[in-house]
């Protein structure tokens, strides 16, 4: 006979306290059950003669029993200070002392060694998906000062989840309604009517499961998008998960933690949408063709910003003042400069250096920004001009604006119509031959005679002081025009690059697209959306590699852009060597730290093993790079993204790379002191 519920009874009344808490209770029983293999080792190693009758195995097994009994909780605390006269030591001790009756009062023989060890002592209770509100979010307060109440919708269904483990079980989905406004409740979000009488839906961004499919498919959240997983039964041994599913699964989970992290608690929209206007929806919400993270406004730490430095700080710190063209923490080059032009006389007059202020008053702070561009593209519009995206992403050449494009001829400015419909050029023979050689330029190449090119090239190459590999392939000319200088519409063409920004630290502050090319009107577009609603935040400084043609552009404009009053734009060191020697403006305001203490928050004076001091570079402008690094594993899958898509990911991606940033912020203890905002602010 199985034991029953008054053998457990007796076996709780025997050997444990009356005060103790049911969890706990029921803990130790777990605990006591799955330690009951190694009883059977006890006894099995009993059976050979001159065995003590405690072996090491009983003494593991009092171990654990002890470790189980420790108290984590102040409630268990007050069993055992009650005037008890056992202390937990002394139950663990008892309860291994008569181990075997209490296995036999449990329905299990521990003598009998050829029988299996038991199963789990709770097996796993079926799911039930609910939603965890208890009123409705949407109606006022009703009579006797209550929310309305939430009342069920339909009947219980039973679906499948892929819960944490990779594991398909089934689970019964339970939807709420409310009566008053119509709204209902699932798990994962909550559909209403808006006041134009449209469906409309809100996220639930802190729900556990995920529904990623209309025929009853769910998912936990921590679960990874796997195109293939293992079934818990033999009922679902053929269930798998399809590549949609994954999909939906990605933008699922990771709208949620977008809106959450970007604090788009508020965020709303058309109910019951497909994974593709889910991600528009959200990239309309956070950022279409780039965007910022609103948390890297306030984000501070002890790399990326620094307390405010004067002239007289590097004095005091025994700096060695030298010529405004030198670079602090890089050797001196006698090539670098030996074509540099006259400078001459300074035309503009550089700002006075500032004195530091009396003890005790705020000194300020500087934060430094980093930018640079990657070229990681998407495909757009065939046309040069036109940024608009694709409309078929598949084989398509032309936006929804350029789609009657497609029935006249691709070479340009030709106009006349195709030949046929699907053809790309007009009925013209010349036209036809120029795309069929186009078509096969690359027909006869092969990985081996590729790389036999590009060596023979360099062979070449070489004895012309020339390296890197190279690779050209030759149309034949249109008519007077060089193949080179065709211009058509054969393909869809792509945007240049990916431009970001972000603190010395590395942590993301924003991101844009280049579009034709890493020009100078784009990048100051991009960080004006960028900074567009936080113009007190605007970094001290802006590290980019070609900052001399940006404030070039900049004083061209607009001589007042407020940019000019808030931010310096600096070359990063490893650029900066190679423009001082031709660019009058980069040597004069650009130096990424100037050796003439004339930006004294860009230069450290450290001092060695040896103890001589050295001047060094106080901001690490080198965190581009670090980033373009980190981004180039996550290459081939935007190069081949819809321009939603690629926005979607790009989000993502810096979300990520900014929570990696944080996580190393804390485990370095590099946040910013609360004596350092009283120094910096006077607070």
């Amino acid at each position: 006979m199985p034991p029953t519920v008054s053998d457990l009874v007796l076996v709780l009344q025997l050997f444990l306290p009356a005060g103790l808490s049911i969890e706990k209770a029921f803990y130790l029983i777990g605990v006591i059950i799955s330690i009951y293999p190694l009883l059977r080792l006890h006894i099995n190693q009993r059976r050979q003669p001159h065995q003590p009758a405690r072996t090491a195995w009983t003494k593991t097994i009092l171990t654990l029993l002890k470790a189980a009994f420790k108290s984590d909780s102040d409630e268990d605390d007050l069993v055992w200070a009650t005037g008890m006269d056992f202390t937990p030591d002394d139950f663990a001790q008892r309860i291994c002392d008569d181990l075997e009756p209490l296995y036999n009062m449990l329905g299990l023989n521990p003598q009998n060694l050829a029988a299996q060890s038991p199963g789990l002592l709770f097996p796993t209770p079926r799911r039930i998906l609910c939603t965890s509100r208890l009123s409705c979010a949407f109606c006022p307060v009703a009579d006797l000062n209550i929310i309305p109440t939430l009342r069920r919708r339909v009947d219980n269904q039973t679906v499948w989840i892929l819960d944490e483990s990779f594991c398909w079980v089934q689970a019964d989905l339970v939807i709420a309604h409310c009566a008053t406004c119509r709204a209902d409740y699932f798990p994962d979000r909550i559909t209403y009517k808006d006041a134009n009488g449209r469906r409309r839906q809100k996220l639930e961004l802190s729900t556990d499961f995920l529904r990623i499919s209309k025929h009853g498919i769910w998912a936990h959240k921590k679960n990874r998008p796997f195109p293939r997983t293992r079934c818990s039964s033999i009922a679902c041994r053929v269930r798998k998960l399809t590549y949609r599913q994954s999909q939906r699964l990605f933008v699922e989970h990771f709208s949620r933690r977008l809106l959450h992290f970007h604090k788009r608690d508020n965020f709303s929209c058309d109910a019951h949408p497909s994974t593709k206007l889910l991600a528009e929806a959200v990239r309309r919400e956070i950022g279409v063709n780039g965007g910022f993270l609103e948390s890297a406004m306030a984000h501070g730490c002890t790399n990326c910003t620094h307390l405010k430095r004067y002239r007289s700080d590097l004095a005091a710190e025994g700096a060695n003042f030298g010529d405004a063209q030198g670079v602090a923490g890089v050797e001196a080059d006698g090539g670098s400069n030996a074509n540099a032009p006259d400078v001459g006389e300074n035309p503009f007059d550089p700002p006075a250096q500032q004195d530091a202020p009396p003890a005790g008053q705020p000194r300020g702070y500087v934060r430094l920004a980093v930018m640079d561009g990657k070229n990681i593209p998407h495909q757009k519009c065939a046309l040069d001009q036109c940024e608009r995206p694709l409309v078929n992403y598949k084989n398509g050449r032309f936006c929804e604006a350029h789609l009657n494009l497609q029935d006249v001829c691709g070479i340009v400015p030709c106009g006349l119509p195709v030949q046929s419909p699907g053809a790309l050029t007009c009925a013209t023979e010349s036209h036809i031959q120029w795309h069929r050689d186009y078509s096969s330029r690359f027909a006869r190449l092969s990985f081996p005679g590729v790389r036999r090119v590009i060596r023979r090239q360099q062979e070449h190459s070489a004895s012309n002081g020339q390296h890197g590999p190279t690779l050209e392939v030759a149309l034949p000319p249109l008519g007077d025009t060089p193949g080179n200088q065709v211009v058509h519409t054969f393909k869809a063409k792509s945007t240049y690059c990916l431009q970001t920004v972000q603190w010395a630290c590395g942590y993301p502050v924003g991101w844009g697209k280049c579009y034709r090319s890493e020009s100078s009107p784009q990048v100051l577009g991009i960080l004006n959306r960028i900074w567009a609603n936080f113009p007190n935040f605007k970094p001290s400084f802006v590290a980019y590699d070609d900052a001399c043609n940006l404030l070039r552009h900049i004083i061209t404009q607009n001589p007042n852009d407020p940019w000019i009053v808030t931010t310096k734009f600096i070359v990063d060191a490893w650029h900066y060597i190679n423009h001082r020697a031709t660019d009058v403006l980069c040597r004069l305001w650009c130096n990424p730290a100037p050796k003439n203490g004339s930006q004294p928050d860009l230069v450290l004076v450290e001092e060695d093993s040896n103890g001589i001091q050295h001047e060094t570079r106080a901001f690490n402008t080198e965190t581009a790079e670090q980033l373009n690094s980190w981004l180039s594993g996550f290459e081939s899958q935007l190069r081949h993204m819809s321009d939603v898509n690629y926005d979607f990911y790009v989000h993502v991606l810096l979300m990520i790379y900014a929570e990696r940033v944080d996580k190393h912020v804390a485990a370095k203890n590099l946040q910013l002191s609360e004596e350092f905002w009283a120094e910096a602010t006077g607070e």
